[in-house]
């Protein structure tokens, strides 16, 4: 639920990039990170292991312009993917607003992919919501391997509610402002009619 603070006119959205471990949800924030103008960002906080995995989040606030008379203010975090910190998943989740699934492409992480899923749908209903309760955007990464599978069995194992997709190279930057730009759409959309005017 979208948090209103009415003293700085400024409505706080909470972006939560959810998928497996090493798939991409950490390229995506640095992605952004890297390429957006310092008047537009706040700091970015990492969290990570000896391998590079995040074990918690990555929070970074992004300011898109204003609705209403309300200014935007996105915050970005990622979910760590592997199962064992499935008590951090659940806890990044809490008051999401919009969700971005990444999947990895790779045909041998298929499964890990589906598991995730699952994951997510698990840890939403802690919060009483499903992903068709939440604005989701699906993101196919990795889209530069030679060992990828085509979109339409990607779609079909991960996709049957026909969220809106992107394909994406993260760790070139190629889809990650469109995936970024379409959640963030969806996201004000749901919010728009329930905005007092200031």
């Amino acid at each position: 639920m979208a948090n209103l603070n009415y003293a700085k006119k400024e409505i706080n959205l909470k972006i939560v990039y959810y998928g497996t471990s090493l798939g991409g949800k950490t390229t995506n924030l640095r992605s952004i990170y890297a390429r957006m103008g310092n008047d537009r960002k706040g700091q970015m906080m990492s969290l990570a292991t000896d391998l590079d995995q995040t074990i918690f989040f990555d929070f970074l606030p992004v300011d898109v312009g204003e609705v209403k008379g309300w200014k935007l203010r996105y915050h970005l975090y990622t979910v760590p993917g592997q199962v064992y910190y499935n008590a951090s998943r659940r806890l990044v989740l809490r008051s999401v607003d919009g969700l971005v699934f990444v999947v990895d492409s790779q045909q041998e992480r298929l499964e890990e992919n589906i598991e995730s899923m699952y994951n997510l749908r698990d840890n939403l209903s802690a919060y009483d919501l499903s992903p068709e309760d939440v604005p989701t955007i699906i993101q196919y990464n990795k889209r530069d391997l030679p060992n990828i599978m085509e979109i339409r069995d990607l779609q079909a194992q991960l996709n049957p509610a026909s969220y809106q997709y992107y394909e994406s190279v993260a760790i070139r930057g190629i889809g990650v402002f469109e995936t970024m730009k379409a959640v963030c759409q969806l996201t004000i959309l749901k919010q728009v009619d329930a905005l007092p005017a200031v």
